[in-house]
């Protein structure tokens, strides 16, 4: 059975149909989204990056206006605190109560929020009592020595007492302050909180918005609705939950339920002095109000951009269907890893020349999957650095000579080990142990020569030359030996009993490709090679044994010990080596501390070179 614009494929017995929409209705939708989805994506970026400015517009203006209520409270409370400080300037003397009395009065008369005036001599007795309210009174009265006020005031110069509402109204405060001498006495003053209506007053953020100062128990003190304040109690109920949600934010603006039980903006900041929280806020509404309006302004073009999109694609849509469909099909094809397809359109115009991009694209991908899939068998056999300069190479290498860092690992009881173990063992044992090898050579970006059964050498500053190639030596030995060491712990408590040894030595050595036609391998030739895979021989396990100029070179970057000589195979005279003092291993033997280096680290930077893989070739008589 068919379907009308399905195409039919045969499997077995069966005719399977899969529904394609038609090219034209995926062509219209592809340019409508291409038109109207950025339109969109604009819009949503461009009110989101609105929204972002707009809150950091409103978390400074908030910052500033509740900062500079605070610093305005602030400013009021101590000028009332420095007046109350001139009445205790002088010591008290038997009788001058009287003009003590004249002081407090021409101290009521100057500040208007002061309601009464305590003065209390050095010994904690009332000497004066000056009200707006209550009657006058002077001479000795009662002893105020365990007032809070007198207690406060004695131990820090200045005292701040709590918020409270008299006949649940208006808010009263007690501040009192003490003479710089002991001799003056105390002055202890009732303060009416309502005034400071007038310093919050001015405040305005925006239309509506404004501050307000609330205490610690978020009873409110100074609001632009002197009516609240007035309230009491009754009031400050509503500011807690505020209080609250703004001061968990920690300075930055939060939107939470204001006093009206809307939606606001509010930041609070405290009040050094006396401990009160001042909190400035603005209606959500008021606050975003620009950002609305630039909302409905993308929406509108949207809508327009929507209009203009369908009209542009229906009509792109209806005059290219055809060669289109070309496309999609050689497009398909190619995204198949057909690479060798080639779209034929002969139209005449970009179309043509789109096809002829795929084209080329086409062949482009076909030669760099070729490339990749080249260098990927190539890694497999060789070292990274090796297999991409041999595919990446425009000239064959030639031999030269550079002084490089070989590096020699060999694990210690393998033989003995892999007599007894299951091959599947040894062999499961030798991955962990070249996957540990060739991560951490791969991370200092040198080159893995070969892999010798338990064995392995690794060269620095061949092919890829690098700065300061003892120091990445000793660095590379180092880690090598960590991630060996980590196994073999391991080993061990699975019944093998291996170690891993190492030597490095530094020097020159000439270094390319050796091999015959159709099989190229690249190795390091010389006595610096030689010597590492003595070294290598000679260290115990968990050990880093290096040579005397690789060690002179590396002095003043890693601790070294130095060992007793030793002769090796090859090497006329007997020779002082050092080991990486990292583990107590490396502390054997120890004969004298090593002098600092005398010498550089000398440095050829050879050209590139292709690196291929090859077994160690010692000198001859080695």
């Amino acid at each position: 059975m068919s379907v009308a614009g399905a195409t039919p494929r045969l499997r077995g017995s069966l005719v399977v149909t899969r529904a394609r929409r038609p090219l034209f209705v995926k062509y219209f939708v592809t340019m409508f989204a291409a038109v109207a989805v950025p339109l969109m994506l604009g819009a949503m970026s461009e009110a989101w990056f609105a929204y972002r400015d707009q809150w950091r517009y409103l978390n400074e203006v908030l910052q500033v206006e509740a900062r500079s209520t605070a610093s305005r409270m602030q400013t009021f409370i101590d000028g009332i605190s420095d007046q109350l400080g001139w009445v205790v300037q002088s010591p008290w003397t038997a009788n001058e109560d009287d003009r003590r009395r004249i002081d407090a009065l021409r101290l009521l008369q100057q500040v208007p929020a002061v309601v009464s005036v305590n003065l209390i001599d050095q010994a904690g007795i009332e000497r004066v009592f000056v009200s707006r309210m209550r009657l006058n009174r002077i001479g000795r009265g009662i002893d105020m020595s365990e007032d809070p006020a007198v207690i406060g005031a004695r131990a820090g110069g200045v005292w701040y007492g709590p918020v409270q509402y008299r006949h649940d109204s208006e808010p009263y405060m007690r501040i009192a302050v003490a003479g710089k001498r002991p001799v003056a006495g105390i002055v202890i003053a009732d303060i009416n909180l309502k005034l400071i209506r007038d310093v919050i007053a001015a405040i305005r953020i925006g239309d509506t918005g404004h501050a307000f100062i609330i205490d610690d128990s978020g009873r409110l003190i100074a609001h632009p609705d002197i009516s609240l304040v007035l309230r009491g109690n009754a009031a400050s109920g509503d500011f807690e939950g505020l209080k609250a949600a703004v001061s968990a934010a920690n300075g930055s603006a939060v939107v939470t339920t204001g006093d009206d039980g809307k939606p606001v903006v509010a930041l609070a900041v405290r009040a050094s002095n006396v401990g009160w929280t001042v909190i400035a806020q603005q209606p959500i509404f008021e606050a975003f109000e620009s950002i609305r309006w630039a909302l409905w302004r993308s929406l509108a073009l949207i809508a327009i951009g929507a209009v203009v999109a369908c009209t542009l694609a229906y009509w792109l849509a209806h005059r290219m269907s055809g060669p289109i469909k070309h496309l999609e099909t050689g497009v398909e094809r190619i995204g198949m890893g057909h690479f060798d397809h080639r779209i034929a359109i002969h139209s005449g115009d970009e179309l043509e020349q789109l096809a002829a991009r795929f084209n080329e694209m086409a062949e482009e991908l076909g030669i760099s999957q070729q490339k990749s899939e080249r260098i990927t068998r190539l890694k497999q056999f060789l070292a990274p650095q090796v297999a991409e300069l041999i595919e990446t190479s425009n000239q064959r290498l030639l031999d030269e000579q550079r002084d490089v860092v070989a590096i020699f690992g060999d694990l210690r009881g393998f033989t003995a080990c892999s007599v007894r173990a299951a091959p599947d063992s040894i062999m499961a044992l030798l991955r962990e142990y070249y996957e540990a090898v060739g991560a951490v050579t791969t991370r200092h970006r040198a080159t893995l020569i070969r892999f010798a059964g338990d064995g392995v050498m690794v060269l620095v500053n061949a092919p890829v030359a690098c700065e300061n190639p003892a120091q990445l030596g000793v660095r590379l030995a180092i880690d090598m030996q960590a991630a060996v060491q980590a196994l073999v712990a391991n080993w061990r408590a699975r019944g093998y009993a291996i170690g891993f040894g190492i030597g490095a030595a530094i020097g020159p050595a000439t270094v390319g490709t050796v091999g015959y036609e159709g099989r190229l391998d690249y190795t390091a030739i010389g006595n610096v090679v030689n010597l590492a895979s003595r070294l290598c021989d000679a260290a115990d396990d968990a050990q880093i044994l290096l040579d005397p100029v690789m060690a002179r070179q590396v002095n003043d970057d890693f601790a070294l010990t130095r060992l007793a000589k030793r002769a090796f195979k090859g090497f006329d005279d007997a020779m002082d080596i050092f080991a990486v003092a990292h583990s107590p291993v490396a502390m054997r033997d120890v004969a004298a501390p090593l002098q600092p280096a005398t010498t550089k680290c000398r440095r050829v930077a050879g050209p590139g070179a292709i690196a291929q893989r090859i077994p160690c070739l010692e000198q001859s008589g080695a």
